[in-house]
């Protein structure tokens, strides 16, 4: 298990093996959530939802308008 220390200004640094195992470099955005528990889990956030962008398609090739994709319509 690795640690780290919370700095006079809040500030930490990523253990050098935390940054390789989940690849994260500089400019590495974290998002830190708190679990009803008390525990604490903190996400690298590596991909944005435009990366996803084409990685699905339609097993028939038919293209779903947006509009159709509303359930409340």
């Amino acid at each position: 298990m690795t640690e780290s220390t919370i700095t006079a200004k809040g500030q930490t640094t990523v253990p050098r093996q935390v940054r390789d195992q989940i690849g994260a470099g500089p400019g590495t955005r974290l998002v830190w959530h708190v679990m009803p528990n008390g525990s604490l889990l903190v996400r690298a956030k590596t991909k944005s939802l435009l990366d996803l962008a084409g990685t699905l398609s339609s097993p028939d090739g038919k293209v779903v308008p947006v509009e159709d994709m509303n359930a409340w319509r």
